[in-house]
């Protein structure tokens, strides 16, 4: 596996935002590679495949998760680029285990937003040592990055997941509170977003909330974007009070137990 040392100031930064940009740690190797496998996900998509653009509307805007073992473009970047070690140096963690990955792919003239929302509440995880990278394969300039409230890692709090296209979920009463309207407090929060070039990557915790505007205009870049999700030392299997994203049917961890096996392969430690 490939080391990519990364500065202490940007270690702070993640631990102290939930988000930081991490600038040139893909070489154009693995760019190509993750657009070759991105091209094959979309040509044959997976049972867990979601086209969110309605019909008629413009552009389009489709997202596809947990096919690293059957795309072996996903397998190798995941367990050959450097990926999970920038993400074990982020977490603090002796161990890097691969949760899944999640392609999210906007078309130019897509109109469709992606809500605000943070992640591990959709999950069959709990732990504090999480981290995703969000990897554009195409230039991103920051009016259609995703973006980051900095700091509300840290809130203590855990928002009702929804799903893309409005709906909650079902999830029974583990105290999830409904998220505010990020849109009509966006002057309130400190919110994060950068120009992003291929080979760059945004790191942020399970926990840190964050949304995405649709990529309008036809006249401008595809958004592909590849997220690769890791957990660390401290992470465990939960079983939710209802649906969870992803579904993962046929784990047979016990609640509470590290997070191991065919499906989470230990990829450092």
């Amino acid at each position: 596996m490939t080391k990519t040392p990364i500065a202490d100031q940007t270690i702070d930064h993640f631990r102290r935002d939930g988000a930081v940009k991490l600038s040139g740690v893909f070489d154009k190797e693995w760019i190509a590679e993750l657009r070759d496998g991105i091209e094959r996900n979309m040509r044959e998509p997976g049972v867990h495949s979601k086209t969110y653009t309605p019909e008629g509307k413009p552009g389009f805007f489709f997202g596809d998760y947990c096919n690293w073992r059957r795309i072996p473009e996903y397998e190798d970047f995941l367990k050959n680029s450097p990926a999970a070690d920038l993400a074990g140096q982020l977490m603090g963690s002796e161990t890097v285990v691969l949760f899944h990955e999640h392609v999210l792919v906007k078309e130019p003239g897509t109109e469709e937003r992606t809500p605000w929302h943070h992640d591990q509440p959709y999950y069959c995880v709990e732990g504090t040592k999480t981290c995703s990278l969000w990897i554009p394969l195409d230039p991103v300039p920051r009016d259609v990055c995703v973006e980051f409230i900095a700091g509300s890692h840290a809130w203590g709090k855990r928002f009702l997941p929804t799903k893309f296209k409005g709906e909650a979920y079902e999830r029974g009463d583990e105290g999830l509170e409904p998220l505010p309207d990020i849109e009509l407090e966006r002057g309130e929060h400190t919110i994060l977003g950068w120009d992003m070039e291929p080979g760059d990557a945004i790191a942020f915790s399970f926990l840190t909330v964050h949304g995405a505007p649709g990529n309008p205009g036809s006249g401008g870049n595809r958004r592909r974007a590849f997220a690769a999700r890791f957990c660390g030392d401290d992470v465990v299997y939960v079983k939710r009070k209802g649906e969870v994203s992803p579904p993962f049917p046929d784990v047979r961890l016990n609640h509470g137990e590290p997070l191991r096996g065919e499906e989470f392969p230990v990829l450092r430690g």
